[in-house]
């Protein structure tokens, strides 16, 4: 028997605070020997506009996928533009033994990935956020950066100045104590601790020259080919580290330089390592950070676990 998880109980069960331990393990999974992350499928609908992928992984003890959707016309009709379900195969027959929709827990179980990998990178007393976007993610970028970090400081920067301006509105309610200001780019990441990047672009947001000794850099927003956040010329003077390795390659931000990747000439470090304490992270206080987040099926099933059985236990989990 199928069990069914709605949205409108997901949305009861999720916050920052449960996604983080979930993602934080897909992490770790998805750099061991005993998980498998299959290529991202990115597909069309019937009109082009709107958009699909699929995103598959395997564990020892979990099997599945994340569907994911982007219709651009839907906020005509009520709806939101992204939707997400999360598919868990039982592993004894084959059949699909969970069906979660998950289009809110989408947005934390992203954030979440980009609060793991700050926690493990990020400077312990980074107190200037530079985040780039005015969307939903990155409203929950922020928020889910200062749980884990001493931020006293947002700096906005996006494209539209009103829009820039109701966001930081937004976040100013929801992230607590940092005051948040809209700013120039040049400005923001001259002044910033971490940047983190949520956006669509398909070409670099800022200059490498801007990033200070000791910045931490997220680019969330690239999960697909041609889409790009970061400036190449940055990768030099920093660390570089993703979520899966094979998959940053293809359809995140390092496929960029995959052929300097390829050749030795950048070294390329999952996350999980570090968390295992495989691999060094953050050396000194001057180093650069990068992560790259393009998003990992393991995370949807660790968080779609979770979930599963939060809703059986009927546990409720505060925002």
């Amino acid at each position: 028997m199928v069990k069914f998880v709605s949205e409108d109980e997901t949305q009861r069960l999720i916050s920052h605070e449960a996604a983080f331990e979930p993602v934080r393990q897909a992490l770790v999974a998805a750099a061991s020997g005993d998980a498998r992350v299959f290529p991202a499928v990115i597909a069309r609908a019937s009109e082009p506009q709107n958009t699909f992928s699929l995103k598959s992984g395997s564990t020892a003890d979990l099997a599945g996928l994340k569907v994911g959707s982007f219709w651009p016309g839907n906020p005509a009709k009520g709806l939101p533009r992204h939707n997400s379900t999360i598919f868990l195969i039982d592993q004894d027959n084959g059949r699909i033994g969970a069906v979660i929709e998950a289009s809110a827990v989408n947005a934390y179980r992203t954030a979440a990935a980009d609060a793991v990998a700050a926690k493990a990178l990020a400077r312990p007393d980074s107190e200037t956020l530079a985040v780039f976007g005015a969307g939903h993610q990155a409203l929950y970028e922020c928020v889910a950066l200062a749980r884990v970090l001493p931020l006293k400081r947002v700096l906005v920067v996006a494209r539209d100045p009103a829009k820039a301006q109701r966001f930081a509105a937004r976040l100013a309610e929801r992230a607590g104590g940092p005051a948040v200001r809209v700013a120039e780019a040049e400005d923001a990441c001259r002044a910033a601790d971490v940047v983190v990047t949520a956006t669509p672009s398909r070409a670099p947001l800022f200059d490498a020259g801007w990033i200070r000794p000791g910045t931490h850099v997220a680019g969330m927003g690239s999960d697909a080919r041609g889409k790009q956040e970061l400036p190449p010329g940055l990768f030099a003077r920093a660390r570089l580290f993703c979520d899966l390795p094979s998959q940053s390659v293809e359809i995140g931000e390092f496929q960029h330089v995959r052929d300097e990747i390829d050749r030795g000439a950048l070294t390329l470090t999952a996350i999980g390592d570090v968390l295992e304490g495989r691999a060094p992270g953050r050396a000194s206080a001057d180093d650069i950070t990068v992560f790259d987040s393009s998003g990992i099926a393991l995370q949807d099933l660790y968080i779609g676990r979770f979930l599963l059985a939060a809703a059986s236990e009927g546990r409720g989990v505060a925002a």
